[in-house]
């Protein structure tokens, strides 16, 4: 098989841990200071990235991290959001 390209590795800033991109989730604050969880990945915007797993969530709400890395507030319901992707994602 040939043709199959590698699949780019982000990291988590909660574990600091390097996964596939597909294994994360981002999260993307825009130029208007607006931040919302970007599935795909596409978004323009600076993006955070954090592990499909609600300790890691929960860690990151504790813990403010993606205020720091996006340099804006980000909202509760941003979390909340991230946990229903999250446990959605787990059903599998």
């Amino acid at each position: 098989m040939t043709g199959k390209r590698k699949t780019p590795a982000r990291k988590c800033v909660v574990t600091n841990e390097m996964k596939p991109k597909n294994e994360l989730i981002r999260v993307v604050r825009n130029k208007e200071g607006e931040v919302f969880v970007d599935p795909t990945g596409k978004k323009n915007g600076r993006g955070a990235y954090l592990s499909k797993d609600i300790q890691v969530i929960n860690q990151a709400e504790k813990t403010g991290i993606l205020n720091r890395q996006l340099n804006t507030q980000v909202d509760t319901a941003i979390y909340d959001e991230l946990r229903m992707l999250v446990s959605g994602h787990n059903e599998s």
